[in-house]
């Protein structure tokens, strides 16, 4: 398992956050997602390699969201 950090700008709201977690956990190779609106931050559990831009691609389609991944 492989877990990478994100910082997310956009969210407003618990719904925000919700529509974040409910986008990326549809990408094969997800395995758990959590989103920490105050700090900005989204934390993604893999099983298997997965693309930054799939996951970019899913926080924008989430919303006018945008994910930076955190070195």
């Amino acid at each position: 398992m492989t877990t990478t950090t994100w910082t997310v700008t956009g969210m407003t709201c618990d719904h925000c956050a919700n529509a974040i977690v409910e986008e990326v956990s549809e990408i094969a190779g997800v395995e758990g997602v959590t989103v920490d609106r105050t700090a900005g931050r989204m934390t993604v559990d893999t099983s298997a390699a997965v693309a930054d831009d799939a996951i970019t691609d899913a926080v924008s389609e989430a919303g006018n969201y945008t994910a930076s991944k955190q070195s």
